[in-house]
């Protein structure tokens, strides 16, 4: 077996608001938007090639504290790779996230911000090599 694509489901309270975040703000396009009975909505969006990144509490305990400075996260985060981590930072900032931790420069050479997001999601942008 091998897997051909990850999609990650999250259950958005405020749909909404979460579409328009993640597709205008982060500027993830649209691959596909259902409509179905009862009011049931979904709305695909692209974010580029998927990983899975697997960690035991150790490492999520290190990732909090170079990128934070405390304990923070979630079980589940989910990192996005941007060309520019602090005009990414800004315009979500802008578009209605909460800056949890500033872009700070990581020791695997990556600059690397903490947002909450709409849909109640915790969120990493980061940008490799970044000088």
């Amino acid at each position: 077996m091998s897997a051909r694509q990850l999609r990650v489901v999250v259950e958005a309270e405020d749909f909404d608001a979460a579409v328009a975040f993640f597709r205008d703000t982060l500027g993830l396009p649209v691959e596909e938007a259902i409509s179905s009975d009862g009011g049931a909505e979904v709305v695909i969006l692209d974010a580029g090639r998927a990983t899975l990144e697997i960690g035991n509490p150790a490492q999520k305990r290190l990732i909090d504290d170079v990128e934070v400075g405390r304990q923070v996260a979630p079980k589940i985060r989910l990192a996005l790779e941007v060309d520019d981590a602090r005009a990414a930072t800004d315009a979500a900032v802008a578009g209605g996230a909460e800056l949890v931790a500033p872009p700070t420069r990581t020791p695997w050479d990556s600059l690397n911000s903490r947002l909450q997001v709409p849909a109640g999601l915790q969120i990493t942008l980061f940008t490799e090599g970044a000088r």
